[in-house]
């Protein structure tokens, strides 16, 4: 028996996530991902919250398969998918010292908006 298919574009997220990051229509986000052995991951996707639980099964990318995810630390929203690609790849060119300033300087803001 065949699986039915998946309607295109429909989503499913986790909670906790989708609240945190939202899964705005028409949105593209940039995340980093901090893994277990403290290097970092970054992507672009529609919907972070799914793509994170992609990443945490070990069908997300051949990267999160030997570094396992431990959690979202850097999320950018952007209006079109071009935007997100062009950023996603200044973000990949940085050195881990960079990103971890970057990912530094956004838990900062968050604290400052409590």
């Amino acid at each position: 028996m065949k699986k039915p298919k998946r309607e295109r574009g429909a989503v499913t997220t986790t909670k906790k996530l989708a609240d945190k990051t939202g899964t705005g229509i028409g949105r593209y986000y940039v995340y980093i991902l901090l893994c277990d052995d403290g290097s970092y991951y970054t992507g672009y996707t529609k919907n972070v919250a799914l793509r994170f639980e992609k990443h945490k099964k070990g069908r997300g990318a051949r990267y999160t398969k030997m570094h396992r995810p431990k959690k979202v630390v850097h999320v950018e929203e952007f209006k079109t998918r071009r935007n997100a690609i062009r950023r996603e790849l200044e973000i990949k060119a940085l050195n881990h010292g960079e990103k971890h300033d970057l990912v530094s300087v956004q838990s900062q803001e968050e604290r400052w908006k409590r």
